[in-house]
């Protein structure tokens, strides 16, 4: 990888028909160390859409990479709730994978709304219950009385 980046021909942020980048495809398959390497890039954009309009941090979400969803996390230029072309969030992909710590972290930022419903009016709750994913729906819910409820 790095000796790629070296070649001035080499375009990092360069996507494909899909509008999939070198970081999306290093995101889906949680390679933590290449992500950090391409985000090291100034030219790689670290929240740029797809052709669906999702980021890295929707893959990341997706596919319950919990380190790279801290790495995206961490970068201010990341919109947490961003929505898709289909009005799903990168929470609502988390819930639908069941992913526990990944909802966790992405609830712990007050931009999240997790009240945010698709263009089927799908919840990240109710894709939670959809697919069966007890904890995550319990946290969902949690989240939503602790809303209701501040301390």
């Amino acid at each position: 990888m790095k000796i790629l980046l070296r070649e001035e021909r080499v375009n990092p942020d360069q996507a494909d028909n899909y509008g999939q980048t070198p970081l999306m495809q290093a995101v889906c398959n949680g390679h933590e160390q290449v992500v950090k390497i391409l985000l090291g890039r100034e030219e790689v954009y670290p929240d740029k859409p797809d052709n669906y309009g999702q980021t890295p941090l929707f893959s990341a979400a997706r596919e319950g990479h919990e380190g790279v969803v801290k790495i995206l996390l961490r970068r201010e230029e990341v919109d947490p709730d961003r929505l898709d072309d289909y009005g799903q969030t990168p929470l609502s992909f988390a819930a639908m994978g069941g992913h526990e710590e990944v909802v966790k972290m992405l609830l712990a930022w007050k931009e999240v709304n997790p009240q945010n419903s698709d263009h089927e009016g799908q919840s990240p709750l109710m894709m939670a219950e959809s697919y069966g994913h007890g904890r995550v729906i319990t946290l969902l819910v949690q989240h939503a009385h602790q809303m209701q409820n501040p301390v």
